[in-house]
């Protein structure tokens, strides 16, 4: 049976933090081991995440990407899973995602959908729409398949190997489009559209958290473009 290893930034977000913990309490396959990243917190996020049982892990460099390595690196399942503190998993997440790669070796990562849990119908549509549909069409010809969602994938530990020395630290880089960039179509990543977890609204609530995140999505874009242009990846995918 593959060993399933969860891997959760944290950055001064203990209530978002004590609810994500405890909803993977609730996963019908229990993971091998829940390691929270402390990226510097102020507040209680590490009390609570070791009050839970999850192994914490320090790292003062800020950002996500930092973060998200420290995390990924410390890890010792077979498959490394990726969330946010705000990230609500159903209890048939885990099952789901260590299926996925047990049943296809071709699988190289695996992502899917964010639902926004604390918005209205109307508001949960339509950041729907804009902003998770648009983010995985918008990104997927940029990188030769359907990027990662960084609030919920999951990649085996040799794709990680195969990735983590080409990953940017940057702090304003996408940390889940930069990685879907350097597997760049080599590795495959499986969309699943029934692998959908609880997101919160807060980045498309706030405009000025709505504009970061684009702006970081186009660092990302030109860090990676800067190392190999786009013609060049798309005629290297055709060949």
């Amino acid at each position: 049976m593959l060993t399933l290893s969860v891997i959760i930034p944290v950055l001064d977000d203990a209530a978002f933090l004590s609810r994500c913990l405890n909803a993977l309490a609730l996963l019908e396959h229990p993971p091998h081991e829940i390691i929270v990243v402390d990226n510097g917190s102020t507040d209680d996020s590490a009390a609570i995440a070791l009050a839970a049982g999850a192994i914490v892990v320090r790292e003062y460099a800020r950002g996500i990407p930092a973060a998200a390595k420290a995390g990924l690196d410390a890890a010792t399942g077979d498959i490394l899973a990726r969330i946010d503190s705000d990230t609500l998993v159903p209890p048939s997440w885990a099952g789901r995602v260590v299926s996925a790669f047990a049943d296809d070796p071709a699988v190289a990562a695996l992502t899917g959908p964010g639902r926004f849990y604390d918005a209205g119908r109307v508001l949960a549509t339509v950041a729907g729409v804009l902003y998770m549909s648009a983010y995985f069409r918008s990104v997927a010809p940029l990188v030769g398949q359907r990027p990662v969602f960084g609030s919920n994938y999951a990649m085996r530990r040799s794709t990680w190997e195969f990735a983590r020395g080409d990953i940017h630290l940057d702090a304003n880089v996408h940390d889940d489009m930069d990685l879907s960039f350097v597997l760049d179509g080599e590795l495959a990543i499986r969309y699943d559209p029934e692998l959908e977890v609880g997101i919160s609204v807060r980045p498309v609530t706030s405009p000025t958290a709505l504009a970061k995140h684009f702006w970081f999505a186009w660092i990302t874009i030109l860090v990676n473009w800067r190392e190999r242009g786009p013609l060049r990846r798309w005629r290297d995918r055709r060949a």
